[in-house]
Formats: structure tokens, C-alpha cells, sequence
């Protein structure tokens, strides 16, 4: 293990001096929450494919191809599809607005009366998501080192907190890039391969295991379709996912580059259900679906590809983490704080100024999120309470916003809180796991955005004007300063 653990060492030490790299980047307010606005496309399809495929789809699609076969993909394949849907039809406009946060584009778009409500909707999404990533560090270094839950939640949590505090989005991007690397290497070169001969092969596999294991269907078509409402449209108006999307150079990079992106995870949501598979034949009476990961790389590989495999499962938990915990400060600062405050940036205020104001951010939220994350066990159910008050409370405001003209800050509002406040109730009847409170939190949310706005007056026209000039790229405060391209 001597081996493997010089592996593992040495990647976390090499996440810190990333870190470190970006704190140099990072002097503007630009810099250290959406890397200047300048990445281009090979930067940005490797940090956002980084972000997405994170610890749950990493282990956790793992999980489900033990449990359910070839099917098990569908929860990343739904990723994969939100990603390629943003990408191709959104994510050009979406990085014209020149916005920091998904509630100052409520904000642009309703006449500024939708930040604060939508703020604290995201704030608690954002925060529920670096939490459940946090939480996967316990069975990661519980396999590396046999570390007790509380020491390896403080562990991974604090390197993520360091780094991504030191240079904000810059050392998110430099890390998620060697994090994507070595998720390639390590899952898709090394893992799979090795899982599938020691099964012995396709073959062996499909006659030791049910015919079930081989259904693409066989996970069920409910699921499937829950998968798509929650993780497709959660894709599409998460604020982590857009604050990557902000950091293109172009809205070719942020449409071509997610588009790869997005490929990419149709490819791993496969290759996690395979590798899961191959453990069902391994280890067919585990105890959790979840330790099929963890199992497979410890007894199966040898030593040194095992420590990179673990790295890479590291990476994956800590891509999701850092893009999380960036985008819960964010929103804190500019969504809730500043505007609880009445604080308005003036002309004659320091960037410097403003970069120290998110770095305190980051490191608050990541304190909070370590402690959230020793007082929770349950994984699932906190990524589930995360994404059905993402899609249950935020998802018609924000696509009405970009879809239809008629909506209004009114509706808005009543949207999200409806939205919201059913999603919350209908957990607390039905369950947090029960497929109910996102279907009938989503329907309530739609009627009461199109029912008040179409009972309240029309958005400012003035308003409108704006938001069409933002949306084309015209009129956006930075853009007189903004730098090319760069680092294709």
C-alpha cells in the first residue's frame, strides 16, 4: 500500500500547489469567481465535464450498475443529456449576460425583484451539494487509510476549502483540469478494462448474471423518468453549472465546449454501469451497492494503479465539492448578503476589495459545509433534498425567463415560493426519497408562475429592452474590458 499511498499524497499535495498557482490569477472580482471570462474550448470542456461527474456518479453510478446492470447508467446518462440540452440551446445566452450568478439574471430579466427569494433557493441547493460530496470523503479514505468518518469528512473537506479560498475560480479550473485527466485515466483507461477481463469478459459476465442485468430498460421507466426531470432540467438552471458556463471565452467555446463536455458523460454514465456489473459478478453478496466501487478497486488492482484509481475517485468528489462550495459563497455574497446590506458596489471600489469579500465567503461556506456534512449520513437523501428544491422551486422562473416574454417578476416570485413551500410539504408527507414532491412541486410551481403572470401587468418594456440587449451581447458592464480568449 506503500505505493498507493504516495500516489494519493502526492495528488493532494499537487491540488494545494494548484491552489496556490491560482491565487496569483486571481486579482479581480472576474478572476476569482468565473476565471476572467477567458477559457477556452479544451479548459472549459474538461472543468465542466470535472463538475458534473462528480462523486455520486462516480460511486454512486458504480452502485447502480451493481444493483441493476447495463440500466444503472441512466441517472449520469441523464446528466449527460441536461449538460448537451444547456449547452446547444442556452449556454451562449447565458454567457452573453455577463452575470455572476443565476439570480442576478432573475434579476436582469424581472426588473430586479426575483434576486434575494431565488438567492436563498439556490444558496440552499448549492450548500446541500458541496455537503453531499463532502460526505464521500469518508468512504474514500475510509478504504485508503481505515480513517474514522469525522477525520476524513475534516480532511478532504479542508484541502478543497484551501484551495478553492486561495484562488477562487482560477484554482477550481487548474485542479478540475488534472482532476479530469485523471478521472479519464483512471476510470475509463484502467478501471473498466481491468473490471471487464477479471469478470471474464462480456460473455461470462451476461451467463453468470440475470437477463435483467442486460435490459436497458431494467432500472424502470418511473425512475427514468424522475432521473430526466431531476438531473436533465437540474443541469439546466443549477448555479454551479452556470458559473462554469460564465467563464467561457466565447459563445462558441460555451456551446461546442459543453457539447464535448456532455459527450463525454454519456461515455462514463456506460462505463460506471459496466464496471458495476463486473463487480455484481465479483462480489455478488455485498452489502451495500455503494462499497461496489471501493471493493473492486481494493481487491482487484494492483498496487500503484490502485492508488490512481482512488485518486481518481478523490478527483471526482472534489470537483463537484469545490464547484459546489464556489458557487454556494457566491451566491451568498452577491444573492443574499450584499443586498440583505443594501451594499452596492461603487465606482471607486477597490477589485481587491471585492476578491477578499468572496474569499472570506468561500471559507465560511466551507466550514459550514464541513460541519453539515460530520452532522449527515445519508448521501442520497441530502443530493435529493438539493435537486428537488432546485427543480421544484427554480425551474419555470428561470427557463420562463429565457422562453417567454409574458412572464413577470410577480409570477416570478410566486413561482419559487410556491414552488418551494410544495417541494418542502410534500417531503415531509411523502418522504424525502418519494418521487411525488418534485412532480407535484414542479406542477405547482408552473401554475402559479403562468396564472400570476398572466394576472399581473407586463414586464417594463424597458425592462425587456435591456434584457433583449444583454442577451445579444450589447450593453453588459464588463464587456469594454473584457480580455480575449485564451489557453486553447
Amino acid at each position: 500500500m506503500a505505493v498507493d499511498y504516495t500516489v494519493i499524497v502526492v495528488y493532494l499535495a499537487g491540488m494545494l500547489a494548484m491552489g496556490w498557482w491560482g491565487m496569483r490569477r486571481a486579482r479581480s472580482k472576474s478572476d476569482f469567481l468565473v476565471a476572467g471570462r477567458r477559457l477556452g474550448p479544451v479548459m472549459y470542456s474538461g472543468t465542466m465535464a470535472a463538475i458534473v461527474l462528480g462523486g455520486a456518479s462516480t460511486i454512486g453510478g458504480v452502485g447502480l450498475g451493481y444493483q441493476y446492470g447495463l440500466s444503472g447508467a441512466w441517472m449520469v446518462f441523464t446528466i449527460g443529456l441536461g449538460l448537451l440540452a444547456l449547452s446547444v440551446f442556452f449556454s451562449a445566452r447565458i454567457a452573453r449576460l455577463k452575470v455572476y450568478t443565476v439570480s442576478e439574471m432573475l434579476d436582469l430579466r424581472y426588473g430586479g425583484r426575483a434576486g434575494v427569494i431565488s438567492g436563498v433557493v439556490m444558496w440552499a441547493y448549492t450548500l446541500m451539494l458541496a455537503v453531499t460530496s463532502t460526505i464521500a470523503y469518508a468512504t474514500i479514505f475510509d478504504v485508503l487509510f481505515d480513517m474514522n468518518r469525522t477525520v476524513a469528512i475534516v480532511l478532504g473537506g479542508s484541502i478543497v476549502v484551501a484551495y478553492s479560498t486561495l484562488g477562487g475560480m482560477w484554482s477550481i479550473t487548474l485542479t478540475d483540469m488534472v482532476q479530469f485527466v485523471v478521472k479519464t485515466i483512471g476510470v475509463l483507461l484502467l478501471l473498466l478494462p481491468i473490471a471487464v477481463v477479471k469478470a471474464g469478459g462480456f460473455s461470462e459476465m451476461k451467463a453468470k448474471l440475470p437477463t435483467g442485468y442486460f435490459d436497458p430498460l431494467g432500472i424502470g421507466g418511473e425512475t427514468i423518468f424522475t432521473y430526466a426531470l431531476i438531473y436533465t432540467f437540474g443541469m439546466l438552471i443549477g448555479q454551479d453549472i452556470w458559473q462554469r458556463v460564465f467563464t467561457a471565452g466565447s459563445d462558441r467555446t460555451a456551446k461546442w465546449g459543453g457539447t464535448v463536455a456532455g459527450t463525454y458523460c454519456l461515455v462514463y454514465a456506460l462505463a460506471g454501469a459496466v464496471i458495476g456489473t463486473a463487480a455484481k459478478v465479483l462480489y455478488p453478496d455485498l452489502g451495500s451497492a455503494d462499497d461496489a466501487f471501493a471493493t473492486i478497486v481494493k481487491d482487484e488492482l494492483p498496487v500503484g494503479v490502485r492508488g490512481l484509481v482512488l485518486a481518481a475517485a478523490l478527483a471526482a468528489v472534489m470537483s463537484t465539492s469545490s464547484g459546489a462550495l464556489i458557487a454556494c459563497a457566491t451566491v451568498a455574497n452577491n444573492d443574499i448578503w450584499s443586498k440583505l446590506r443594501g451594499a452596492v458596489r461603487r465606482d471607486g471600489e477597490e477589485e481587491h476589495d471585492e476578491v477578499r469579500g468572496n474569499r472570506a465567503f468561500i471559507l465560511v461556506m466551507g466550514v459550514a459545509v464541513i460541519v453539515t456534512a460530520i452532522a449527515l449520513n445519508n448521501v442520497v437523501e441530502a443530493l435529493t433534498v438539493a435537486y428537488n428544491l432546485l427543480v421544484g422551486g427554480l425551474l419555470v422562473p428561470i427557463l420562463g425567463g429565457l422562453l417567454w416574454k409574458r412572464g413577470t417578476a410577480q409570477g416570478a416570485l410566486a413561482s419559487v415560493a410556491v414552488g418551494g413551500l410544495a417541494v418542502v410539504g410534500l417531503m415531509a408527507t411523502y418522504g424525502i426519497l418519494a418521487n411525488e414532491p418534485v412532480y407535484y412541486g414542479l406542477l405547482s410551481s408552473l401554475v402559479a408562475y403562468v396564472a400570476v403572470s398572466l394576472a399581473t401587468p407586463a414586464t417594463d418594456a424597458a425592462v425587456l429592452a435591456a434584457w433583449r440587449e444583454r442577451l445579444a451581447g450589447r450593453g453588459a458592464p464588463e464587456l469594454a474590458s473584457e480580455p480575449v480568449a485564451v489557453h486553447r
